[in-house]
């Protein structure tokens, strides 16, 4: 079973709740992910708490914090300092980062300004889940990637999240989808910083 993600616009404050952009509620030690001097997109960040119920076979940890960076901006409508385009992406160019607690106390929001003084993220969207077949075309945390020339071309991996077209405004070509995965035993490992990502595309 996979588990769909379902964004929603927000008037409430979304500090270390699961959100879709915005700005990500990190720890003090934990750094910002750059790549070639730029910094990554945050596209989201999961309260593993809210995805629990949904994971009853605890694939994911149910406890602590995902964060998801990536260099997106090109999909997202802006410029960017590099090009990634259908297959693999380069390594760097998708990170992952996981804390096993939350403290509202200690955990600081990274915003980025521009030289007037304005954020530069999106708002952020509120996250919430459902559960979903496994091979869903949907934007979605586990099951199996809906192109199957993913598996083909990366064998022995699981799929740790689909990002699909219309997502938040992101567009991946013709109804392309973004997938993060990991080899079968990074996965078991829980080498987070080990993902990759791959872009397919009708």
């Amino acid at each position: 079973m996979a588990i769909r993600i379902k964004l929603e616009r927000t008037e409430t404050e979304l500090f270390c709740s699961s959100k879709w952009w915005g700005d990500p509620d990190m720890p003090a030690d934990m750094e910002y992910p750059f790549t070639e001097d730029y910094p990554l997109t945050f596209i989201c960040q999961i309260a593993c708490e809210d995805i629990a119920p949904y994971d009853p076979e605890g694939l994911l940890p149910h406890e602590g914090m995902f964060y998801v960076f990536g260099a997106v901006d090109e999909y997202a409508g802006y410029e960017s300092p590099v090009h990634n385009g259908i297959g693999l992406w380069p390594r760097k160019q998708i990170v992952v980062k996981y804390t096993k607690s939350i403290n509202f106390e200690t955990f600081r929001s990274a915003i980025f300004e521009d030289e007037d003084g304005n954020p530069v993220t999106e708002p952020a969207l509120k996250m919430t889940f459902e559960p979903c077949d496994d091979g869903e075309d949907c934007t979605k945390l586990l099951g199996r990637p809906f192109f199957g020339e993913v598996l083909q071309e990366l064998p022995g991996h699981v799929n740790f999240l689909q990002i699909d077209s219309g997502t938040a405004g992101l567009q991946f070509y013709d109804e392309g989808q973004l997938n993060l995965l990991y080899s079968e035993a990074d996965f078991l490992k829980a080498k987070w910083h080990l993902v990759k990502g791959y872009l397919s595309s009708l």
